[in-house]
């Protein structure tokens, strides 16, 4: 290990100083009318959102980060990759900047998680969540004695996953090449680690669920209509229950492309103006 390497370790481990993570900026405005941070899903980077920014207003300021262990953020090893971690990077990263006003968190399936516990640990960053395909699930429930939930089931098929990573990397490519994912999905030797960490310490084991009806800001969740991982029950309970929460269904998957990028962008663009 090099200097340097043990050095960031002793920050960032031991003194768990959060990392800043990378970040880059679509436009900025000299007198911005709002700012819209986009957080990418699990195995994504920034450039998930190039299709989506590409139609916002001119007079909003856009801001894309790259979670940690993904595109160009840090990738520490040792690193938990659970929601709370995720979220202290984005908040450190978010104070480094200069903000006019609160922005609006856009969050994307993992990333959707990542800004509900932004918004849960520090009230005052964000004004509004815009969450896509939240794969929102209940604590564990399967005990051998009672029928199995969507969500157990779920579960198992992350665990599946997570335990073969040679296989999810041949089906992420497969799924780009036919175009079922995100061209920014980046599941190789690199990131590998990173994915099936995350995959376990924030989506298999989350609170999200209860957290994000607890929150109090305006929240609106989009959703596809063909979405397998994303369990509509629930969301729609949110909706009925937390006048907050909206939602806004597409005739879509989980991918945030064609329909689906275009609805999200006249959203954006309508709230703006």
């Amino acid at each position: 290990m090099s200097l340097r390497s043990a050095v960031s370790k002793f920050v960032h481990r031991t003194l768990r100083v959060p990392y800043s993570l990378h970040w880059y900026e679509f436009q900025s405005p000299k007198r911005p009318k709002a700012t819209y941070v986009f957080i990418h899903g699990i195995g994504n980077t920034l450039h998930a959102w190039d299709n989506v920014v590409a139609g916002l207003p001119s007079d909003v300021r856009v801001i894309g980060i790259d979670l940690l262990g993904f595109g160009e953020s840090p990738k520490p090893s040792w690193a938990i990759y659970d929601a709370k971690t995720q979220a202290r990077s984005v908040a450190m990263t978010l104070l480094g900047l200069r903000m006019a006003h609160q922005p609006v968190l856009v969050g994307h399936s993992l990333g959707a998680l990542v800004s509900v516990e932004v918004a849960k640990r520090y009230p005052l960053i964000a004004r509004r969540l815009i969450l896509c395909s939240p794969p929102f699930y209940k604590p564990k429930t399967l005990d051998g004695k009672r029928t199995p939930s969507l969500d157990d089931m779920l579960r198992t098929l992350y665990e599946t996953a997570r335990k073969h990573p040679d296989q999810l990397q041949y089906f992420s490519q497969m799924a780009v090449k036919v175009g079922l994912a995100n061209k920014a999905l980046t599941i190789n030797d690199t990131t590998i680690a990173s994915y099936t960490a995350a995959l376990e310490s924030s989506i298999i084991n989350q609170t999200a669920l209860t957290d994000v009806g607890r929150l109090k800001l305006p929240i609106t969740i989009f959703y596809g209509l063909f979405d397998p991982v994303v369990i509509r029950k629930h969301i729609i309970v949110l909706a009925k229950d937390k006048p907050n929460i909206s939602l806004i269904r597409v005739n879509a998957g989980h991918e945030i492309l064609g329909n689906y990028a275009k609805r999200l962008t006249t959203y954006i663009s309508e709230m703006t103006s």
